[in-house]
C-alpha cells in the first residue's frame, strides 16, 4: 500500500507579479507606439468637458416621432437579421465539412461567407445608399450580406461538430443529403443557432443607429441631421432614446440566450 505523504501541497505560483510586469510592459509599447502625450490630453479635457455639455438639456418634446425613428432602426436590424439567417441557412451546410457534396462546393462555400465577412457594413451602406437612395432599405441589406459572413460561419463550425453517429443513423434510413441536413443538421444545432441570431440580432440594433449616420435611414439619420444643425438639445434625446433601446434590448437578448443554455 502507497503511503501517503505528510507534507502539506505546494503553494501554487503566484503569477500577479508576472502579470503586471506584462501589463506595464504592453502600456508602454501603446503610449511609445501611438505617440500618446498625456499633457496634450490633459490639455483637452478641459474642451471635452465644455463640449459634453452642450449635451446636458434634452429636449424630449418629439418623442413621438424619435420612438417612430427608433423603430424604424429596429426594423432595419430585424430585417438585416433575417436576411443573414436565410443567406446563411443555405450557404452554412455547404460549408460544414461532414455535410458539403464536394471540396469545391465547400472551398466555394466557405470563400463566399469569407467575403461576406470582409465586407465592412459601413462601406456596404454607402454602396448601397448611392444605388439605391437613403433610406432604411440600404442599412437592412448591408446589414444582412455583412452578418450573413459572420453567422454562416457559425453554422457551418457547430454542423461540423455534429456527432458522426446521429449522421450515419438518418443516412441509413435512405435519407439524401438535403434530408439528412434538415434531420440531423439543424436539428442538433438548434439551440446553438437561435443563439447565434439573437447576437447577431443584438449586434445589428447597435450598428442600424451606426448606419443612419451614413444615409440607412432611421434615429442615426436624424442624429445626423441634429449634430449638423448643431441642435444639441434634439441630438442628446436622440442619443438617450438610442442608449435606452439599447440596454433594454441587450438584457433581453441576455436573458433569452440564458433561458436557451
Amino acid at each position: 500500500m502507497k503511503k501517503l505523504s505528510a507534507l502539506p501541497p505546494k503553494k501554487p505560483f503566484n503569477p500577479a507579479p508576472v502579470w503586471f510586469s506584462l501589463w506595464i510592459v504592453l502600456l508602454w509599447l501603446i503610449v511609445f507606439d501611438l505617440d500618446i502625450s498625456f499633457q496634450t490630453l490633459l490639455y483637452g479635457v478641459e474642451d471635452m468637458a465644455e463640449y459634453f455639455s452642450r449635451y446636458t438639456a434634452p429636449d424630449f418634446s418629439e418623442m413621438s416621432r424619435y420612438l417612430q425613428l427608433m423603430a424604424q432602426t429596429i426594423a432595419t436590424a430585424l430585417w438585416g437579421t433575417l436576411i443573414a439567417f436565410v443567406t446563411a441557412f443555405l450557404l452554412a451546410p455547404f460549408a460544414a465539412r461532414n455535410l458539403t457534396p464536394g471540396r469545391a462546393t465547400y472551398r466555394i462555400a466557405r470563400e463566399t461567407l469569407n467575403f461576406l465577412r470582409a465586407m465592412p457594413d459601413l462601406l456596404l451602406a454607402l454602396i448601397f445608399v448611392a444605388a439605391l437612395g437613403l433610406g432604411p432599405l440600404p442599412g437592412a441589406l448591408a446589414l444582412g450580406v455583412h452578418t450573413a459572413g459572420f453567422l454562416g460561419k457559425f453554422f457551418a463550425e457547430n454542423l461540423e461538430r455534429i456527432d458522426k453517429g446521429v449522421i450515419e443513423a438518418v443516412q441509413a434510413t435512405g435519407a439524401s443529403r438535403s434530408q439528412v441536413v434538415m434531420y440531423a443538421g439543424w436539428p442538433s444545432i438548434l439551440r446553438e443557432a437561435i443563439g447565434y441570431t439573437l447576437y447577431i440580432m443584438d449586434r445589428n440594433v447597435r450598428m442600424a443607429s451606426v448606419l443612419g449616420l451614413v444615409g440607412a435611414g432611421g434615429i442615426g439619420l436624424a442624429l445626423h441631421d441634429t449634430l449638423r444643425l448643431f441642435k444639441y438639445d434634439e441630438s442628446a434625446a436622440l442619443i438617450l432614446v438610442i442608449l435606452s433601446v439599447i440596454l433594454v434590448f441587450d438584457y433581453f437578448s441576455t436573458w433569452l440566450r440564458g433561458k436557451l443554455t
